[in-house]
């Protein structure tokens, strides 16, 4: 079943869901139309981050919503109109607030959280016909870079693939009036685009140093579908002076890096959906002690991370865990607030 509807059809459609749920005047139909994103037959460019708050001091990825009004609020300073998040948000007040905020919502699913709105467990669809008519929902998406790990799947990573067309395929049944996504590590091989028909839309996690427009043309050599990019970005600490940046903590790099990557990917918006940058703030949990900010972790295929090739995992927010900004929080406000889409078709 195909999620998408004609023009008439969809203005029927949120009249009449708005006079159903009242409380949600603002219901939205998201469609694809070539390389566009249309909410409610309006264009509409994702000028995202990436964002799991977790709080100082704690272990483990359990996220806290502590900050969220003010996490918000540096949000539509800086232009941000679209979060991207790692595990469904299963309450109404933050989905709310962030409604509220005008910005909207990638829900990502992942395959095993132990029955939480789950693949595995099946349970995903009942967060999708839960909060389906919720106006932040944007986009559903599956799974977060699965590719680079196949050894969850018994060392055979076409267990997901199948999985996760058979996922978007039950979604497209329950749900007409959103899009469904899959972010990817880099370029999808064969095997992957093969399985995966249901998919309407790709997200890609593209670390190419600070050109991530190269993958532009190497995705619409093998696909014609529209893409994403699910994450692009620079963390804060160098562990080696290279290209003119002295090693430690250093937010210099960073808003350099992040400067250039959103940059080349906004001149290119005619070609892709719109971009979520990594990440919202400083995540303590990540490595060492939760207390405090620790360089080092680990991520998968980072050697592209500008400008010392790795990954430092607690150094990636705009802000720092206290939400004091950073100097790429600038860099996101110049970019995302001087972008008109209408120039970009």
């Amino acid at each position: 079943m195909n999620y998408k509807s004609s023009a008439n059809h969809k203005a029927l459609l949120i009249a009449a869901v708005c006079i159903i749920f009242p409380a949600y005047s603002e219901l939205n139909v998201v469609s694809v139309v070539g390389n566009r994103i249309e909410v409610n037959t309006k264009p509409f460019y994702m000028k995202g981050i990436c964002y799991h708050p977790v709080s100082k001091g704690k272990k483990g990825t359990q996220r806290s919503f502590e900050y969220l009004e003010k996490d918000l609020e540096l949000m539509i300073e800086a232009g941000i109109n679209t979060i991207r998040v790692y595990k469904p948000i299963d309450n109404l007040e933050v989905l709310d607030a962030i409604n509220k905020a005008g910005i909207k919502l990638i829900t990502s699913f992942g395959y095993d959280q132990k029955g939480f709105y789950d693949i595995k467990s099946g349970t995903f669809i009942n967060y999708i016909n839960k909060y389906k008519n919720h106006p932040a929902i944007l986009i559903w998406e599956l799974g977060n870079e699965y590719n680079y790990h196949p050894e969850w799947f018994d060392g055979d990573i076409t267990v997901w693939y199948k999985e996760m067309n058979a996922a978007a395929n039950s979604i497209h049944e329950n749900d007409l009036n959103h899009p469904v996504s899959t972010s990817h590590g880099e370029i999808p091989d064969q095997v992957a685009l093969e399985m995966s028909s249901n998919i309407d839309i790709w997200g890609f996690n593209v670390y190419r140093w600070d050109e991530p427009e190269t993958f532009l043309k190497e995705w619409y050599e093998v696909s014609s579908k529209p893409m994403y990019f699910s994450e692009v970005g620079a963390d804060s600490y160098m562990t080696i002076d290279k290209n003119g940046f002295k090693k430690g903590d250093n937010q210099k790099a960073q808003a350099a890096a992040n400067e250039a990557i959103l940059e080349k990917i906004l001149l290119n918006a005619g070609q892709n959906l719109g971009v979520l940058l990594f990440a919202f703030n400083d995540s303590w949990w990540k490595a060492g002690n939760p207390s405090s900010q620790d360089p080092g972790g680990w991520a998968p295929n980072s050697s592209g991370v500008p400008y010392d090739g790795t990954a430092n995992e607690e150094y990636w927010g705009i802000v720092d865990i206290d939400r004091n900004k950073k100097l790429s929080f600038d860099v996101v406000k110049h970019n995302y607030n001087n972008f008109i889409l209408e120039n970009n078709k």
